[in-house]
């Protein structure tokens, strides 16, 4: 019976990760978030810098009416910080219900990734914390790091920033 069970969630876990992305690039690496999890995609908008806020909190920007708090994903992975160009986007994702926007050097595409083109994440033993990676997307000879968007930020950054936008 816990073999079946076994089976069972991790089918369901696989079928949750098969879908559609947007995907784009960061310091050279391709990544995607679940299409279902964007709200918008935007050119670099004017971001108002927010004091005591973690490095890679931007600030915020107001888009029509709401403020979201702006994360420099690059910065958040540990990634060299560059000067923003004319490709530079803003993707505005929708974590536990709050939206946050992201900023990342380039948005590529959205495509269909099926179940049998992803892998689960490398192990990189237990001090590197891999909770964020949903699964690694093999297309085209390329892979692709899929995040679990709602998991990039940690419980006590996810509550800082929604105090930012409140």
């Amino acid at each position: 019976m816990a073999n079946e069970e076994t089976v069972a969630s991790t089918t369901e876990e696989t079928e949750i990760r098969a879908g559609k992305y947007l995907t784009f690039v960061l310091c050279d690496e391709e990544y995607g978030v679940e299409i279902l999890k964007v709200r918008e995609i935007m050119g670099l908008l004017e971001v108002t810098p927010v004091p005591q806020t973690p490095d890679f909190v931007k600030g915020v920007i107001n888009l029509r009416g709401k403020v979201i708090p702006v994360v420099d994903l690059r910065l958040k992975f540990g990634m060299p910080e560059i000067d923003y160009t004319k490709e530079t986007c803003i993707i505005v994702v929708d974590v536990n219900s709050l939206l946050i926007g992201i900023i990342v050097d380039t948005v590529s595409e959205v495509m269909e990734i099926k179940e049998d083109e992803i892998d689960s994440p490398p192990s990189f033993g237990h001090k590197v914390d891999v909770n964020f990676i949903l699964g690694m997307g093999k297309i085209k000879g390329k892979v692709k790091i899929l995040l679990h968007i709602d998991k990039v930020l940690t419980d006590e950054e996810l509550s800082a920033i929604e105090k930012v936008a409140d």
